[in-house]
């Protein structure tokens, strides 16, 4: 059969395949005796050490150890050792063991004890490999059939895992809808103090109108119609007649003014201080002492329109309600700057009134929506025949 398989050209043409049959062919000769058997063993040696083949070359030691087995033990001997050379180099654990044993068989005193130590720690070493071996595999069957049992209580957990995360996404779906409820009621409860306020702006505008008209009526009306009864009873060819005429007329006229700037336009460029200073001193009369700290203090800070124009109407409703309700003789108005915020504090020594009973209305109602449209604060505080204290805080 090897015979048949040389004449075959895909043999001839792959190197290692046509080693093992020249090997095997040598190796058939050497069982029958056959002096060709060197001939093979010799071509398949010279090709395998040109591919460096380690297990093939291990073979052919092998295969020309036993031929030499009897005729020749000392190169017997040399092809078994080399045989476990290659062997152990391409670690063949059964060849290298078949190879100690042809070397045994021809090794003597010395060589053989070697020899046989070799092999026995060899044998030793390879049982402890095994044994090793089929412990491990008696773990990883171990492990296998604990992993199975693992591997079902991970499912176990994964449902109740899957359950719990169904139950969270309920939960999330229930506090989702609250949220968007709580957010809709906030809204709504937003816009509907927006329209409130928006609401008592429109009121106290108009209570401010109602009111003007009212002091146009009241006063400056009956004062005109008192002015012109006058003049058309008496002889205003008389000085006396004449300049009490005109004391009437500049009363008027005052009066006029007056109302102008306490619901007229107020001016917010460089002439905002004189305009402010001319308001305030405009209540500083005879009957009135009128002290004023820290007015300077606002041209030095750079402070928004609108609280110029805060600053302006507060101080003139709380100078117009002193003079109008309080009877004060003394006032007192600080300005101070804290913190990035305004301070301002009003104090009077008038009859002052009881807060439990205190209606905000008209001046004072302004004055105090003002103040909470600047993002400020304000605090009243006052008692019977104590006087009248305002402290107000808003940001610059």
């Amino acid at each position: 059969m090897f015979e048949s398989l040389l004449l075959i050209k895909d043999v001839q043409d792959n190197a290692v395949l046509l080693s093992g049959i020249l090997d095997n062919l040598g190796s058939c000769y050497t069982l029958v005796n056959n002096s060709k058997a060197l001939d093979f063993l010799q071509k398949a040696l010279k090709i395998r050490l040109r591919l460096n083949d380690k297990a093939g070359l291990g073979l052919s030691y092998t295969n020309l150890s036993k031929f030499y087995n009897k005729s020749n033990p000392i190169l017997a001997k040399k092809y078994a050792l080399l045989s476990y050379k290659e062997y152990t180099e391409a670690n063949c654990i059964d060849d290298r063991l078949n190879a100690l044993e042809l070397a045994i068989g021809t090794s003597y005193e010395d060589d053989l004890k070697k020899s046989s130590i070799l092999y026995i720690r060899l044998i030793d070493s390879i049982f402890e490999v095994r044994q090793k071996a089929k412990n491990h595999y008696a773990r990883i069957k171990y492990d296998s059939k604990n992993e199975k049992v693992e591997n079902l209580k991970l499912r176990t957990q994964k449902v109740q895992n899957e359950l719990h995360l169904e139950k969270q996404k309920s939960r999330n779906i229930i506090s989702y809808i609250l949220i968007v409820l709580t957010l809709s009621l906030s809204l709504v409860l937003y816009f509907y103090l927006t329209s409130k306020v928006n609401r008592e702006k429109i009121e106290a505008t108009y209570k401010s109108e109602t009111r003007i008209a009212k002091k146009l009526h009241d006063e400056l009306a009956n004062d005109i119609y008192h002015t012109m009864a006058f003049a058309e009873s008496r002889n205003l060819s008389l000085t006396q007649n004449k300049d009490l005429l005109i004391s009437n007329l500049d009363a008027i006229y005052l009066r006029t003014s007056d109302i102008s700037k306490e619901s007229g336009q107020i001016i917010t460029n460089e002439n905002y201080m004189y305009r402010l200073k001319e308001m305030i001193a405009g209540f500083n009369t005879q009957n009135i002492n009128l002290l004023v700290n820290g007015l300077d203090l606002i041209s030095r800070i750079d402070i928004e329109i609108n609280r110029k124009i805060a600053i302006y109407r507060v101080l003139q409703e709380l100078l117009v309600n002193m003079k109008k309700h309080s009877n004060a003789t003394l006032i007192e108005i600080n300005i101070k700057n804290k913190d990035k915020d305004i301070l301002i504090n009003y104090t009077d020594n008038g009859k002052g009134t009881d807060m439990t009973t205190l209606n905000f209305k008209n001046g004072l109602h302004l004055a105090k929506n003002r103040i909470i449209n600047i993002k400020g604060e304000i605090e009243t505080e006052s008692a019977p025949d104590e006087g009248f204290k305002v402290s107000i805080k808003f940001p610059v």
